[in-house]
């Protein structure tokens, strides 16, 4: 092995370590990590030459990839189906109307022409998934407006990277046909949701039913399913991005084996790709030539946080149930990140005369979003009374990892507050032969089961079982209390002491 491979390794190796304690600094300021990763990037050019504008939008694209997949699996579907009307219009209408504004500002304080203009708009028009999922993952910001941006942002990059496609094929070739634009706009959303759908049954399937010899080898094949449908669905001329969102959100909300492995896992890669992809893209820009367009820049960026942004919320949530505030809310946390610059690389690898004037202004945009809005949005949120401190996450988890093959596993089950179940001892619950209650959660304690051991709603239940019998197992911990009509109600649920015990 020679000097410039041992320097390389060594140099990855302290990129990797900077950004991990980068990201804990951040959080104590209150800034998004991706502000950190670039700037350090950024000092990195003044030793480093780069301008590989192809590599950093193919490692960008596996970035993404990694992130959306992670940042749907957490997901809960319920949420989604809440306000998936109001994210569609904001990842649709509100992307075309954000365009629109800051396209016709950058006519103006750039110098460019209308088409150029408008693809500035475009790249800078959606909202970018892995900042607002780093921004908002430990805030305990309220359920709605949390799972309103989560799903915008999930959504929204593939249109932003439709109506770039679309301008820079129009800016290379005027006889482009409109109508043709919209019915691949059409094709791409609607194959996307469809492929991200049928996929993920499938990866459940899959995850599911393949036994491995190890349970390491669950979370890399769940990631290579996940840029398995992203290279599928554009086999198809699909919005793979999209594809990919559809497809974790599936995998995350269904019955899955081995998932707290695979989640831990995604939640690490996800941060390593952040970090890899942040600190590419800071390379990949000249700080020197950001000083040529400080002015254009700061002005540009106060339009997008101020107007352009806020146009796109109220224009596309004008008929949904969100107050003013609510709206000025997810106005503020549009934050813009990884996808801008990563489509910004789109112009660079076209080759249009402006290319890297646009490629700047947008870094200069995503950079000024980033410091401006992550810093403040928990600020605001306590502010409009949004906010309840910080999200406490669960702290207890269990499962079987094996070395080699077993037909056992270990679920999880919640108690419902109508389970039959529901104040009944372990010793009068009938589990199939060899299945065995390990572990009782109950309001962040975890408590030690024994027969006497009372079940209580919104107890989660770890339970030791044969792969074959997962199913009847959680029918039967399911089952729901019947209750007739002489009846005043379930049974009454007795008093237990904390150890669980009557």
């Amino acid at each position: 092995m020679n000097f410039a491979v041992e320097s390389t390794i060594l140099v990855m190796a302290l990129l990797l370590i900077t950004g991990v304690f980068t990201a804990k600094f951040s959080s104590r300021l209150g800034l998004p990590s991706l502000v950190f990763f670039i700037l350090v990037g950024m000092l990195l050019n003044r030793y480093i030459y780069f301008d590989n504008a192809i590599l950093t939008q193919f490692i960008g694209t596996l970035a993404l990839i990694v992130i959306l997949f992670e940042g749907g699996f957490k997901t809960k579907s319920s949420h989604i189906k809440k306000v998936y009307k109001p994210a569609l219009s904001l990842a649709t209408l509100g992307v075309i109307g954000t365009t629109a504004v800051i396209g016709t500002a950058a006519k103006y304080i750039l110098g460019l022409n209308w088409p150029e203009s408008m693809l500035f708009g475009a790249i800078v028009g959606s909202t970018d998934a892995a900042a607002v999922f780093a921004v908002l993952g430990n805030k305990n910001i309220k359920t709605k407006l949390t799972s309103t941006l989560e799903a915008e942002s999930g959504t929204n990059d593939p249109m932003a990277i439709f109506l770039t496609v679309s301008i820079l094929e129009l800016i290379q070739e005027p006889d482009t046909s409109i109508p043709g634009l919209i019915f691949s706009f059409v094709w791409e959303m609607a194959a996307g949701l469809i492929l991200g759908y049928l996929l993920g049954k499938l990866a459940v399937w899959i995850i599911n039913k393949i036994s491995l010899d190890s349970s390491g080898l669950y979370p890399v094949l769940s990631i290579a399913l996940a840029v398995f449908t992203f290279g599928a669905a554009t086999l198809f001329h699909a919005s793979g991005l999209l594809a990919v969102y559809v497809m974790a959100l599936v995998v995350g909300n269904a019955d899955l084996t081995y998932r707290h492995s695979i989640l831990r896992f995604n939640e690490g890669f996800a941060w390593m790709s952040q970090i890899v992809m942040f600190m590419l893209l800071g390379l990949l820009v000249f700080p020197e030539q950001l000083l040529l367009i400080s002015w254009q820049g700061i002005a540009l960026s106060l339009i997008a946080i101020l107007l352009a942004r806020p146009f796109g919320v109220f224009l596309s949530l004008m008929f949904a149930k969100y107050s003013v505030n609510e709206k000025i809310f997810i106005s503020w946390a549009g934050l813009k990140g990884a996808v801008p610059i990563v489509i910004a690389t789109y112009p660079l690898v076209a080759g249009i005369e402006n290319g890297r004037l646009l490629f700047n202004a947008v870094f200069f945009v995503v950079l000024t979003s980033a410091l401006i809005q992550g810093a403040s949005i928990s600020k605001l949120a306590s502010l409009l009374k949004f906010s309840g401190g910080e999200k406490k996450e669960t702290a207890h988890t269990l499962e079987l990892i094996s070395i080699g093959k077993t037909n056992n596993e270990i679920i999880e089950v919640a108690i419902e507050e109508d389970a039959l179940i529901a104040g009944e001892e372990i010793r009068c619950v009938n589990l199939p032969d060899n299945t065995l209650i390990t572990a009782v959660v109950r309001q962040d304690r975890l408590i030690t089961p024994v027969g006497n051991t009372v079940l209580l709603p919104k107890d989660s239940l770890y339970i030791l079982v044969h792969k074959a019998k997962r199913e009847e197992v959680k029918r039967i911990l399911k089952q729901k209390r019947e209750i007739s009509d002489n009846d005043g109600g379930p049974a009454p649920i007795m008093e237990v002491e904390k150890d669980g015990s009557i």
